[in-house]
């Protein structure tokens, strides 16, 4: 993979003779107590401003801050006017936007479209501190406050809405994010190489519309407009492979075109291999020849209109996602281009240790007094060990924020986390919560070969497959694990992230590491459907695994002498899902005895595969085209009702909605107090709706 500088390689800023703030200033008063006289850097957050490297707004600001920048905070602006966003002056270098740790919309509304009671991100979980579409709002309001500052927005608000996406809660498409904010530039993903870089040259007074070669970051420019000459455009239906992405590329071919006829006499161009070159010198001419050239997505103003467009162009933002052989890329928006350069480059093992060594204090501001902040709460005794994920499940937004590649840090960085936890986090009682990521068990997993990994073009290491390149060994974790729960003072160590059971299946000796020494009575999973239509569209592997991890997990729980449970997640309403999908899996459940108390509907995000199937019916895991597969999309409001109320077939909530179903779907034998019933026919008194009232109301079919 291409190399770059290493984040802590800079040489610092004048301005890193001011010292290390102990809570970055979010007040002039507070600037003036660190002898400030302006700040160079100000990042406006739709969060509370906590001080610990889960919370964007801290990763950030101690980042800039230990290459010797001044960065202040502001925290949950009033955004009805630009008043407090003048409340630390104009920044010498540039004004950083973010939403938060969550989309804007995400945070506000539910999958139902209807406003949240809470906000856990906000002191006492108070809703309404953040406003709709956060980043267009806050750039907005920053520009106003000072028109010739810098805009540079950025988080996963700003990642997901990077080109024309599906917006569930307005029911469109809606523009790049850019356009809409006014920003001067978008850094996508994890962005500490194209953060640092950008502070740096622009405190070298490179002007922010001149740099336009960082990776990870977005831009708008005139129609048609190049880097250089040496660049050369295609098309993305150029660009586009045939059915599922299963076979590795060699990533020592190289091709030039030949010409022979074909049926009919009809002369076609085929490729032919160039066999004068070395392997490496093949490789070379492969490389400069994709780092100079950009695919061109379909116009937004096309793809707003054109479903199946919409989907193409999604299978190709997801095609170039790879940063070993992501090319550019570019999307009109009306008279002007939105230019998205490749993803940025993972972060390595010591890069890793550097960012969550940085010195943050490890708690909210003190400005919130005593308020409780709920997502400051249930991370405070949790150490984050990776980031990343190869799994590409359709439905979650990780891997187009965070990408595919697994970045670890090290045991000892790890370890002395967690002494640290123990030492100055108040209220620490020996109980570690987690030790995670986005996967509990993707640590240090990738690749087996580094030339396949930078030339893969799958969408999952793991579906529908392991792939036999993935390297799936779970011994460094297993003995993470060991040396976490010795340390002194540490009673427990739990484990409350996600797990990838296909992996941990193939590690017997980690589940019963984790089974044995890491739940808490209870770990939760996430088969997320028993059916193969929907886990196909979610690319999540069959319920096979789950019943092989089950079995394994009953073992080592009973080995151990403890009473311990699975909790499985589902999401009711995935597109691919049908009425007999749902119905086969609320029969399953009561199998099964499980009684779920929270349910989850599928809820759209942005640029996510599954929203691409939710909003236009096409599946952009093969080719798209008109006449290409139609997936299932249960869109309607009662349609999604009922797919949820067969997760919860126990509520008597449910009973009349699911009576009506199961007569419609033919299945009436299911109704009655059997074992092999679902529903009973009979309705407690004050629960339910009038069933006369109901069986007048046609359910979709």
């Amino acid at each position: 993979m291409n190399t770059a500088k290493p984040i802590n390689s800079y040489r610092p800023y004048w301005a890193k003779r001011f010292g290390i703030a102990p809570f970055l200033p979010t007040t002039r008063a507070e600037m003036e107590a660190l002898g400030w006289d302006s700040c160079d850097v100000i990042v406006v957050t739709g969060d509370a401003y906590i001080d610990h490297p889960s919370f964007g707004m801290a990763l950030v600001g101690r980042l800039l801050e230990a290459q010797g920048f001044r960065v202040g905070i502001i925290s949950q602006p009033d955004w009805h006017s630009a008043k407090d966003f003048r409340r630390l002056g104009q920044p010498n270098l540039f004004f950083g936007i973010t939403a938060g740790n969550m989309d804007s919309m995400v945070n506000r509304y539910t999958a139902d479209r209807k406003p949240r009671s809470d906000d856990a991100y906000t002191p006492d979980a108070a809703p309404d501190r953040r406003p709709d579409h956060a980043v267009v709002v806050y750039a907005q309001r920053a520009r106003e406050a000072f028109p010739d500052a810098n805009i540079v927005i950025g988080s996963i608000e700003a990642s997901l809405r990077r080109i024309a996406h599906y917006d569930y809660w307005s029911d469109k498409v809606r523009r790049s994010v850019l356009p809409d904010s006014k920003a001067d530039l978008l850094l996508f993903g994890n962005a500490e190489r194209a953060l640092i870089e950008l502070a740096h040259r622009l405190a070298k007074k490179e002007r922010i519309e001149d740099i336009r070669d960082l990776r990870g970051s977005a831009f708008m420019v005139p129609r048609g407009w190049r880097p250089s000459d040496a660049w050369v455009e295609a098309d993305s239906s150029s660009v586009d492979t045939p059915g599922a992405l299963l076979r590795h590329a060699d990533p020592y071919v190289m091709e030039e075109p030949g010409r022979e006829k074909g049926e009919g006499g009809r002369v076609r161009t085929i490729a032919q291999p160039i066999r004068v070159l070395s392997k490496n010198e093949r490789l070379a001419v492969r490389q400069d020849a994709r780092a100079h050239s950009v695919v061109r997505l379909p116009a937004y103003e096309v793809v707003k209109d054109n479903p199946v467009l919409y989907a193409h162009a999604s299978r190709t933002f997801h095609l170039e996602s790879n940063p070993g052989n992501a090319r550019a890329l570019v999307q009109a928006h009306g008279e002007r281009d939105v230019w998205l350069n490749p993803p940025p480059l993972p972060l390595t093992t010591a890069e890793m240790d550097y960012v969550f060594a940085l010195p943050y204090a490890r708690r909210p501001h003190p400005a919130y007094g005593e308020a409780r902040i709920p997502a400051w709460e249930m991370i405070r005794f949790s150490v984050n060990i990776m980031r990343g994920c190869f799994g590409g499940c359709t439905f979650c937004s990780i891997t187009e924020h965070e990408g595919r590649i697994i970045q670890s840090r090290s045991e000892a960085s790890i370890l002395h986390e967690i002494e640290e936890i123990r030492d100055k986090t108040p209220g620490f009682t020996g109980i570690v919560s987690d030790l995670g990521g986005p996967t509990a068990n993707m640590y240090r997993l990738a690749c087996k070969d580094q030339k396949i990994e930078e030339n893969c073009r799958r969408l999952s290491c793991v579906y529908p497959d392991i792939c036999a390149n993935l390297n799936t060994d779970h011994a460094p974790l297993i003995q993470l694990y060991r040396k976490a729960r010795a340390l002194p003072g540490i009673k427990k160590v739990l484990i409350g992230s996600g797990l990838r059971y296909d992996l941990a299946v193939r590690a017997p000796e980690y589940v019963k590491e984790l089974v044995q020494h890491h739940v808490g009575g209870y770990l939760k999973i996430a088969p997320e459907h028993i059916e193969p239509g929907p886990l196909s569209k979610m690319m999540k592997p069959g319920i096979g695994s789950y019943d092989k991890f089950k079995q394994m997990f009953d073992r080592y729980s009973k080995e151990a002498g403890k009473e311990q449970y699975l909790i499985p997640y589902f999401i009711a309403a995935h597109p691919g899902t049908t009425d007999e999908d749902m119905l086969n899996l609320a029969l399953w459940l009561k199998k099964n005895g499980f009684r779920l108390d929270q349910v989850q509907t599928f809820l759209p995000t942005p640029l996510a595969l599954a929203t691409a199937m939710w909003h236009t019916g096409k599946n952009p895991l093969h080719r798209v085209a008109a006449e290409s597969e139609n997936v299932m999309v249960a869109r309607g409001a009662r349609q999604r009702k009922l797919h949820k109320a067969f997760l919860r077939y126990h509520d008597p909530a449910n009973w009349p909605v699911l009576r009506e179903a199961l007569k419609q779907m033919g299945r009436a034998e299911l109704i009655g107090s059997g074992k092999k019933h679902l529903v009973p026919a009979w309705q407690p008194a004050g629960t339910g709706k009038n069933p006369a009232r109901m069986s007048k109301r046609r359910l979709p079919a």
